[in-house]
């Protein structure tokens, strides 16, 4: 049996042969109140975390206590460094007196100054507390370690980097168990050091104690083959990304579709482009410069199907519910490129094509609700939602639902009960039925403030009596109503919000964008008065003809009053044609 001694592996600075170096390290076998856990048995691979295997893989004569793995993995629920389980037993003192004990100790004191370190980017002072714990013989936790390892990783000099690794390698040997931030920073370390497979490596260490990595666990790897043009290196980490369920974004993309253009793979490029357009929509300039090289590049010009199955693009586009299909380069030739922009009815200003309204799907809508309607009710006092969702369904369906603090609170100091009153007048003047639209408030903005003004409160009670304004209660969220009552009546929103917080996020970035994007009304205020901007009659979306032109939206002019730019990738004789027959 294993009892004084375990083989365990540390990472060295140095890395003349190979990537670690290793040495034996005293623990003892009981598992203490803390993180630091009881050593496994180790193969002697180059890993920072290396996965634990039967000890007879490494000694046949030893064998290894069978908890190991087990605390290991599990101590992540455990009390760490500056927890109560640090703290002698005392039930006398009060839970206040515990939680001042815990802030005062030498642990929680440290706590305190390295969170205002990190809250101010400061590596050197982080660093200087660090040995002077140390040296002061004060244990460090989890948090601790990971502040520390947060702050080298950012650094951009090379004290912070070596420390980084110094530190790290303290963590191990201190036998504390990581967590997704620790491995994530580490990855960072490696890719400061350029060497993405060791970020790839963590990555995969972390999934062995259970972790889920997040979109910045893969990072430092993907971003690191990118840059060294490691094209297949890149595409093995998206792959391990899909395969874990991590969903890639723009700057993630736009980094895979670089490194593709630059190896001139126009199928990886081709795919790209797709996941672009079913995630992001539109493209931020530097992405859309990454398209433009590949339009402008050799390769481009050559591939490409110049006898299509014509039934098969249309096959393709249907089932797509339009702006796409998916079959692959059409056409050949050098391609035109153009800036430009679209008229009111999404007719591009270069070829004279028409963008399509890409189909929302009725159960897509259904289910988005449902959806919503769960999130809601684990977020909102459920009695509450469920009380207004009876409501609704007594009162609507309604042809519009203005958030009415958004509306109320546009250009204005204070809330603006005129203003809301004149975008209600005429979104029922645009109603065929000549009815009121539904007016979300919060408790607070119908009792207080200048709801108490005369004419506000005659306002309010006309609404009330109309069926027209439903008061979200006292601490709730109002932006959970007013989208559920846009969602269930299929109706229009009106509101400038642009649904970017956590809370829009959780609703997931594939049926939600391409539904605001349908059903959002925003608003312009001038001296000529109030501007209803209606959504736009096609979909601001990359979209992929039948014919094999491009065209992708920007976010430059993605606003009210600048209209927004679009690159337009068409074959140049393909363009020469459509210029003259539109002529």
């Amino acid at each position: 049996m294993l009892r004084s001694r375990s083989l365990v592996v540390v990472p060295s600075l140095a890395r003349p042969s190979s990537l670690f170096s290793f040495f034996f390290i005293k623990f003892p076998l009981v598992p203490s109140c803390n993180t630091r856990r009881p050593p496994l048995c180790y193969h002697t691979s180059p890993r920072l975390f290396p996965k634990p295997l039967p000890s007879n893989e490494c000694f046949p004569c030893l064998s290894v206590n069978k908890m190991h793995l087990s605390t290991l993995t599990a101590a992540a629920t455990q009390p760490i460094h500056g927890s109560s389980a640090s703290l002698p037993a005392d039930t006398t003192l009060s839970s206040r007196a515990r939680k001042k004990a815990r802030r005062e100790s030498p642990e929680g004191v440290l706590r305190h100054k390295l969170d205002i370190c990190s809250k101010n980017g400061d590596v050197a002072e982080a660093l200087r507390l660090y040995e002077e714990a140390r040296g002061n013989g004060v244990p460090l936790s989890q948090h601790h370690y990971n502040v520390l390892l947060y702050l080298c990783s950012s650094s951009d000099g090379v004290l912070g980097l070596e420390k980084g690794f110094e530190i790290f390698r303290q963590m191990v040997t201190e036998n504390i168990v990581p967590n997704e931030a620790t491995f994530t920073s580490a990855a960072r370390l490696a890719a400061a050091r350029e060497d993405p497979e060791m970020a790839l490596d963590l990555v995969q260490q972390m999934k062995g104690f259970g972790i889920a990595p997040r979109l910045r666990s893969y990072g430092p790897a993907l971003f690191g083959f990118c840059e060294k043009g490691l094209a297949d290196r890149a595409y093995a980490v998206d792959a391990d990304m899909v395969a874990s369920g991590v969903v890639a974004e723009e700057a993630e993309l736009s980094a895979i579709l670089k490194v593709s253009v630059d190896a001139r793979r126009a199928d990886k490029v081709y795919e790209i482009m797709h996941r672009l357009r079913a995630t992001v929509r539109q493209v931020s300039e530097t992405t859309a410069g990454i398209v433009e090289g590949w339009f402008k590049c050799e390769e481009a010009a050559k591939v490409g199907e110049e006898a299509w199955d014509v039934s098969k693009v249309r096959e393709g586009i249907v089932r797509g519910g339009g702006g796409w299909h998916g079959q692959g380069w059409l056409g050949s030739g050098d391609w035109r490129l153009t800036r430009t922009r679209m008229d009111e009815t999404g007719v591009c200003g270069s070829c004279g094509a028409k963008l399509v309204c890409i189909d929302i799907e009725p159960k897509e809508t259904q289910n988005f609700a449902s959806s919503l309607t769960n999130l809601a009710c684990k977020r909102e006092v459920r009695a509450d939602f469920v009380r207004f969702q009876d409501w609704l369904q007594q009162h609507g369906p309604f042809e519009a639902v203005v958030d009415g603090a958004n509306v109320g609170l546009i250009n204005q100091h204070s809330f603006n009960f005129f203003q809301l009153n004149t975008i209600v007048k005429q979104l029922r003047q645009m109603s065929p039925s000549n009815r009121l639209p539904l007016i979300i408030l919060h408790k607070n903005r119908v009792t207080g403030g200048p709801a108490q003004h005369p004419n506000n409160k005659i306002l309010l009670e006309t609404w009330k009596k109309s069926g027209a304004l439903y008061a979200t209660p006292p601490g709730s969220n109002d932006d959970w109503y007013w989208l559920y009552a846009a969602v269930s009546c299929k109706c229009l929103l009106v509101t400038n919000d642009e649904m970017r917080d956590h809370l829009f996020q959780l609703l997931g970035t594939s049926f939600f964008p391409r539904w605001k994007e349908k059903h959002q009304v925003r608003l312009s205020f001038s001296h000529r008065g109030a501007a209803l901007h209606m959504p736009p009659p096609y979909s601001i979306v990359i979209q992929e003809s039948e014919k094999g032109s491009w065209h992708v939206p920007t976010t430059t002019g993605d606003d009210l009053e600048t209209p927004r730019l679009w690159l337009c990738a068409t074959r140049a004789k393909d363009a020469s044609s459509s210029s003259s027959s539109h002529l």
